[in-house]
């Protein structure tokens, strides 16, 4: 019972601990770390000044914590005080802190996955200052570069030539995905039932569920190919969706918009409405998480959760397609795109 009772304790100063930042510190310069899939990384933080405190005494606290575009959907990484530690979520048992020294903070994190992806925050006090790092973890391996996604039209499935494939994939700001791009996506997850145009004018399709509709399920997981087609049949298409060099971001608006109202908020705000394959790469890429539907430039309502949740996606990370709705419908917010 005492056992439990200070187990209680702990758990509740940790979070108190983490309840009362109000980070009035400024952060020091960024830094970016790279890691190969699968690897271990270790993200600094350190002390900027000497004292003769340890991290192992009580007056030294640490907080890591994975930073999203809306603070409100921060991620809780680790808590440290003195010898009491607590890790949280996806990073139980994955993490620690690798204390080298007094002054060292910095988080080794293993086995490392392309949803670790993204912007850290180190939290240091110790009673006589606080010092704040921020550290951006790149995460090289499969297809860091860019993401493959499967697109069709307001015209529905199954409705593109092999010519308005390509055109559709440009207008995303993408290009028809490779087979090896497919491939590499099939194995980094990709699930998908619905055959679509690749550059080499093949139909192909990846599933990592076998299943009745999708194949069969005597088949199993794998790219399905159709093989070569008449240009001229209609199908859906993979693009493939490069790292932008630009914001893509949702722009908060008093009131739900049309889509030419949409349209011209993003052109007010220095910026252009953003198109399909900048959220698929924002959010495969940078984690981009949001759960609001919004209009994006081919007129489809899109979000991107990389945080499943209750309402959102409550089982995979994934881009959420609402529809192509009506576009005097006043229903929707906005994502925008400002180029570099």
């Amino acid at each position: 019972m005492t056992s439990l009772l200070c187990i209680t304790i702990i758990s509740l100063a940790l979070t108190a601990f983490a309840n009362s930042q109000d980070m009035s510190t400024p952060p020091l310069p960024t830094v970016r770390v790279k890691a190969e899939l699968g690897s271990n990384v270790t993200l600094p933080c350190w002390l900027l000044s000497r004292d003769s405190m340890s991290f192992g005494g009580v007056g030294m606290r640490v907080k890591w914590t994975k930073v999203a575009d809306d603070e409100a959907l921060n991620e809780d990484v680790l808590l440290s005080m003195g010898f009491h530690k607590k890790t949280y979520g996806s990073f139980e048992d994955r993490v620690f802190l690798q204390e080298q020294d007094n002054e060292d903070a910095s988080l080794v994190m293993t086995d490392v996955s392309k949803d670790d992806m993204g912007k850290y925050r180190c939290e240091i006090i110790n009673g006589f200052e606080d010092t704040v790092h921020e550290i951006i973890l790149e995460v090289e391996g499969g297809l860091t570069d860019g993401v493959v996604f499967p697109y069709f039209t307001s015209r529905g499935r199954y409705s593109m030539t092999f010519q308005e494939a390509v055109q559709a994939c440009l207008d995303q700001n993408a290009t028809v995905s490779t087979y090896d791009q497919l491939f590499e996506a099939w194995k980094g997850g990709l699930d998908w039932c619905n055959a679509g145009w690749l550059n080499d004018s093949t139909v192909q399709y990846p599933i990592t569920n076998p299943r009745a509709p999708c194949g069969g399920t005597n088949s199993g997981p794998g790219v399905r190919n159709y093989g070569r087609r008449d240009k001229q049949s209609l199908f859906d298409v993979f693009c493939f969706a490069s790292a932008h060099k630009g914001h893509f971001y949702w722009l908060v608006q008093p009131d739900r918009l049309t889509f030419d109202e949409a349209v011209q908020a993003c052109l007010d705000d220095g910026a252009e409405i953003a198109k399909v394959g900048q959220m698929y790469a924002a959010w495969k890429l940078e984690g981009y998480d949001r759960c609001d539907a919004g209009w994006l430039a081919d007129g489809s309502v899109r979000y991107p959760i990389s945080r499943p949740r209750k309402n959102c996606s409550p089982t995979e990370a994934a881009v959420r397609f609402v529809a192509f709705p009506d576009k005097m419908q006043n229903s929707y917010g906005v994502y925008c795109f400002k180029e570099q």
